[in-house]
């Protein structure tokens, strides 16, 4: 029997590189929802579930990937795999993460440049969408929990919500507002800024599981800047090659090589996500290269909501449709295919850049009390942000219609209550009841949510 207060390792010996397969396959599969779905979806399986990773270093890495360009969802997947299996796992699990969503867009995208309907997809995911937010929901409660432990931790998740669900603060500034008050506090009141912590103990005496150091991963790997020189020259090649290979074969005009040095810029820049960027690259690939009709962004967006993977794969959709108009090379279809796979490539690669470059140093730091505040700090924030994510996705859901309110610097989304979803209402209540009241799992509650959404889709939409 442990003496009170004494730490247990839960040591569950190295992971198998087969079992991370299915996994990743698995967490890969069930990504739907944006990113705060995605995350729920990665802290459900791994952490309350497999134990392959604790919480504090869950929320370790994802403070991380929230202060990366590009989808965190998908980061904080290649980091906890570089984590458990070295690069190998971080490849995998990016890959796996991206793989779903690249295969489904790429489908639906050719179905809709060859129909222009898509309401198919509509009645597969309408109650799909419903019950991700269930999972958000669940998620949320679970994160905040254990990452709201003290009064100025509550405060920062309100303050970062109402920063940006209310005044539309820039992402990067919240994040590093967070970050300087925790670092701040942590100064001055460590007791209540040092929550995030290197290894703690939890309620029954049981240490967080360690298994993640038994896997052959990175989690005990000493950084160097030799190392790091050559991650750099390795990765940036591979981001930087198809570009140049691309000018030289059709030219810096070819609508290849414009949709690949757009996205590789939005690649660096895209701190938030998606819908950070959204407006920008419609107005570019609408208005600038005449990619997209206008409207089509809606579409695609619509696409990379309902379908598993990151929100930010529409600029697959995006690339599709640009070769696809412009297919002077191989043919429409053909093009189209090939424009998709040179933008999800531009997209995707810095993420393994950024990971494999940054993860050592952040490993190494995560003893370091200060910077454990500051992360504190943007812990808290991600709270807010993720509800914010939340609210945006409910709203959306639940209703056809949102009014924008401005004032006084201010932006605030009103529903039309005469709009109300009250299907998607209903399945979603359901959907959170059966997981957080009935303990059912998330995969028969997401089939479930499916079926009855598309009998319900096709029994009251005329011509579906």
């Amino acid at each position: 029997m442990n003496s009170p207060g004494k730490q247990v390792s839960v040591d569950q010996g190295p992971i198998p590189f087969s079992e991370a397969v299915r996994v990743w396959a698995r967490v890969a599969a069930l990504s739907f929802g944006g990113p705060a779905g995605q995350i729920a979806v990665m802290h459900r399986i791994l952490v309350d579930e497999k134990r392959w990773i604790g919480e504090n270093r869950f929320l370790h890495a994802l403070n991380y990937c929230m202060l990366l360009p590009g989808p965190e969802a998908m980061q904080l997947a290649t980091y906890i795999g570089w984590l458990l299996h070295g690069v190998r796992g971080g490849i995998l699990a990016g890959c796996l993460f991206v793989l779903p969503g690249f295969l489904s867009i790429l489908a639906l995208s050719v179905l809709y440049a060859s129909f222009q309907d898509a309401s198919f997809v509509q009645a597969i995911f309408f109650g799909i969408k419903a019950a991700v937010l269930a999972v958000v929901i669940e998620a949320l409660v679970r994160i905040g929990r254990k990452a709201l432990k003290t009064w100025p931790m509550y405060l920062i998740a309100a303050s970062a919500f109402a920063a940006i669900f209310v005044f539309n603060i820039p992402f990067p500034l919240i994040i590093a507002a967070a970050a300087l008050v925790g670092f701040l506090g942590g100064h001055f009141d460590p007791a209540r800024f040092l929550v995030i912590r290197a290894r703690e103990t939890s309620e029954d005496g049981e240490g967080e599981p360690e298994a993640v150091l038994h896997a052959g991963g990175m989690a005990t790997a000493r950084p160097t800047w030799r190392g790091a020189g050559r991650t750099v020259m390795i990765w940036g090649s591979m981001w930087a090659a198809p570009i140049g290979v691309l000018i030289f074969l059709v030219g810096p005009d070819h609508v290849f090589t414009q949709l690949a040095i757009f996205f590789s810029k939005l690649a660096v820049v895209t701190f938030g996500g998606a819908y950070a960027v959204l407006a920008y690259m419609a107005q570019e690939a609408v208005q600038t290269h005449g990619w997209l009709a206008p409207g089509e962004m809606l579409d695609g967006l619509g696409m990379a909501e309902t379908t598993p993977g990151p929100l930010i794969q529409v600029v697959q959709f995006v690339g599709f449709m640009g070769g696809y108009r412009e297919g002077d090379l191989l043919g429409p279809v053909a093009s189209g295919i090939a424009a998709s796979v040179i933008v999800t490539w531009v997209t995707f690669v810095p993420c393994f850049l950024w990971i494999f470059l940054g993860a050592p140093f952040i490993e190494k730091l995560r003893g370091v009390k200060l910077l454990t505040a500051a992360l504190s700090g943007v812990t808290a924030a991600v709270v807010g942000v993720i509800l914010n994510l939340a609210i945006w996705f409910a709203l959306h859901v639940a209703f056809a219609r949102l009014d924008e309110v401005r004032g006084y610097g201010a932006r605030l989304l009103v529903p039309d209550l005469a709009t109300i979803d009250l299907a998607s209402v209903v399945i979603a209540a359901a959907a959170l009841v059966a997981m957080l009241r009935f303990k059912i799992g998330m995969l028969p509650v997401l089939f479930a949510s499916a079926l009855i959404g598309a009998l319900y889709f096709f029994g009251t939409t005329p011509g579906a």
